[in-house]
């Protein structure tokens, strides 16, 4: 059985990117698209509770810091763990990399859908107001790195320990094709989803 968080954190994903989508379509398709030779991108890093923001931190070691910058880290108002985590790792980089400007990197927080030991009945007013702080975050910042928008891309690492099948997450992102690039770190897996990358283990 697929624990409801997971369930109500992708719901309030897959939702958000729907509702941006959309909106982003109507007022911005006259635009012309921006020049893909653009020196940095603006990032936005999702960290998740438990292994997951170890996963990420890892990921974001081998990446070329300049080009990915400025730099906004979200995880759950009730997760100071991970942006904790994220803080000291941008501290290491301080002597070997200077970014312009006092808003380069930020750290800040997103209200969790469902929280431990919440009733499902109640839950279902948190996740709307969860989605709606998703929208406005999305809208606030505009990344150009994550999220399936159009101004945006979204790269997603399968975590190591999926072996045998993706996880929900994964999944759903990779039936509804919302991700550009879907890795995965065993070769069977990927067998099992063609359309997904095998690269050798990421993190």
């Amino acid at each position: 059985m697929v624990d409801f968080v997971s369930v109500s954190l992708v719901f309030v994903i897959a939702s958000t990117l729907l509702v941006v989508r959309i909106l982003y379509v109507i007022s911005q398709s006259s635009k012309p698209a921006r020049n893909a030779s653009q020196k940095s991108l603006s990032t936005l890093v999702v960290l998740g509770s438990g292994g997951h923001t170890a996963e990420m931190i890892n990921l974001l070691t081998v990446l070329q810091k300049e080009r990915f910058a400025p730099r906004f880290y979200i995880a759950a108002a009730t997760d100071n763990m991970s942006l904790q985590k994220a803080r000291v790792f941008e501290d290491t980089l301080d002597d070997k990399i200077s970014l312009k400007g006092a808003n380069s990197i930020q750290f800040m927080q997103i209200y969790r859908s469902r929280e431990v030991g919440q009733s499902y009945i109640t839950s279902v007013g948190t996740t709307l107001y969860a989605l709606a702080h998703a929208l406005w975050l999305m809208v606030k910042i505009r990344p150009q790195v994550v999220l399936g928008i159009r101004w945006s891309h979204i790269f997603y690492v399968e975590s190591i320990a999926r072996v045998k099948r993706l996880s929900l997450s994964g999944l759903l992102l990779y039936k509804l094709r919302m991700a550009d690039q879907l890795f995965v770190q065993w070769p069977s897996l990927q067998k099992q989803y063609p359309r997904a990358h095998y690269v050798g283990r990421l993190m």
